[in-house]
């Protein structure tokens, strides 16, 4: 059994394992992704389920995008697994391999699929209902329907596995808003630059 880390300890060995500055823009999502690790490492009833493999690894890839330069991402993502006493390979591994069992499938499938595969008593952590949220959205009659059909769709989903929805809501509200935000930041950083571009010019 490994030795339970304070956050301090994480942060310390993270930035041993991450030698580089971070962006300001990727700065505060890294601190609260390696926070929440951390803390969920200590949590005695908290399983690394398939859930929650596809909640950190598709939230890390998303909320990355645009990071530069890029080649450092799988070691950034490396360091938060293991400064937090997580493999960052094993999570992967699952992640690939639920998203191609759940590809395809239409939210009814899924609801089954689902339902057959996890344990009854899940450990509900904003990480795992983010992994299932992004499951749910992808299949095949997700898009398209309209946003109160989408909210049927999810809470009938997390009431069937016993996970409380009114929690699970307001994440997956933040979320889709920190994407929002994040794109809308990159968007603004980069006319900054053309314009600073043409100054100089």
């Amino acid at each position: 059994m490994k030795e339970k880390l304070t956050v301090s300890d994480s942060k310390k060995l993270f930035h041993e394992k991450f030698p580089f500055v971070i962006p300001g823009l990727y700065k505060t999502i890294v601190d609260e992704m390696l926070v929440e690790l951390n803390l969920l490492s200590h949590q005695s009833e908290f399983i690394q389920d398939y859930l929650f493999c596809v909640g950190l690894t598709e939230i890390f890839q998303e909320l990355m995008k645009g990071y530069k330069p890029e080649e450092h991402l799988d070691l950034l993502f490396e360091s938060l697994c293991s400064s937090t006493n997580f493999e960052s390979r094993k999570i992967k591994e699952t992640c690939e391999k639920s998203l191609e069992e759940f590809r395809n499938k239409s939210s009814k499938d899924l609801q089954k699929l689902l339902k057959d595969k996890s344990s009854n008593n899940l450990y509900s952590s904003r990480i795992l209902n983010l992994g299932l949220y992004i499951i749910i959205s992808n299949s095949t009659d997700f898009e398209g329907t309209s946003e109160s059909e989408k909210n049927k769709i999810i809470s009938k989903i997390f009431a069937n596995l016993n996970l409380p929805f009114t929690k699970a809501e307001k994440e997956i509200g933040i979320y889709k808003a920190s994407i929002k935000k994040m794109k809308q930041a990159k968007e603004l950083i980069e006319e900054l630059k053309i314009k600073d571009n043409k100054k100089k010019k």
